[in-house]
């Protein structure tokens, strides 16, 4: 108990309010992406997403939309082949974490550090890009099971009932897929802003912030959202 004390406190106060307010940036800008009455840009994607399903149902040759999946599945794939990848070398870093923490002791704007600091940053990093990794691997699963939901479609002259009912679980499949590809690409970006507590907790935080901004503008300022909600 005492080791784990003294390794403890090897991080300074301003480590510890940097990496609190990393947490609740993280958990506070994903609780209120999904809450917010301003729909963001996954949200508004929601009456596409059905209106694909239903012009699929409606079509007896769904050869484009099997291929679409398809591609949008091999897209979410090659971020986590990406992602295992990361893993594997920050593991690999690990191995060598003296080396790293010379590296960053001699750069000139870092902040000086002990070995325990550097490793517990290295996990955490190890850790996000691995909730990424599940978060792809399930998105492929469902755009999987989606191709075969798609598959399975009734033809052109099924009951209109029957059809939307079809057309919007099949919408909900995507936006079940989507949002926990979203949530693997915003793991991402909190990554990349760990990345730069090597640099000082005073430059996490900043950074932090910067990411969140970043999320915002792009999930609810950006033109292509503009464009979706038809302004």
């Amino acid at each position: 108990m005492n080791d784990i004390v003294i390794l403890i406190s090897d991080l300074t106060a301003a480590d510890v309010l940097a990496f609190g307010w990393f947490v609740l940036a993280w958990a506070g800008y994903s609780l209120y992406a999904e809450r917010s009455k301003k729909r963001n840009l996954m949200q508004l994607l929601t009456r596409y997403r059905y209106a694909w399903m239903r012009a699929m149902v409606g079509r007896d040759m769904r050869m484009a939309d099997l291929m679409a999946a398809g591609n949008i599945a091999s897209s979410v794939t090659f971020f986590a082949s990406t992602t295992l990848l990361i893993v594997g070398g920050l593991i690999g870093v690990l191995g060598v974490s003296t080396k790293v923490l010379d590296v960053v002791n001699e750069f000139p704007l870092a902040a000086e550090t002990t070995k325990f600091a550097v490793e517990l940053k290295l996990m955490l990093m190890v850790t996000i890009f691995d909730y990424a990794f599940f978060k792809f691997t399930w998105s492929v699963r469902q755009f999987n099971y989606l191709a075969i939901y798609m598959g399975g479609a009734p033809d052109s002259t099924t009951p209109d009932a029957e059809a939307e009912d079809y057309a919007r679980k099949g919408a909900k499949l995507v936006e079940m897929a989507a949002n926990h590809l979203n949530e693997g690409l915003r793991a991402y970006y909190f990554g990349i802003a760990v990345l730069s507590w090597f640099l000082g907790p005073e430059i996490f935080a900043f950074v932090t912030a910067w990411v969140v901004g970043v999320l915002y503008r792009r999930e609810f300022l950006s033109k292509t959202r503009a464009v979706l909600d038809g302004r």
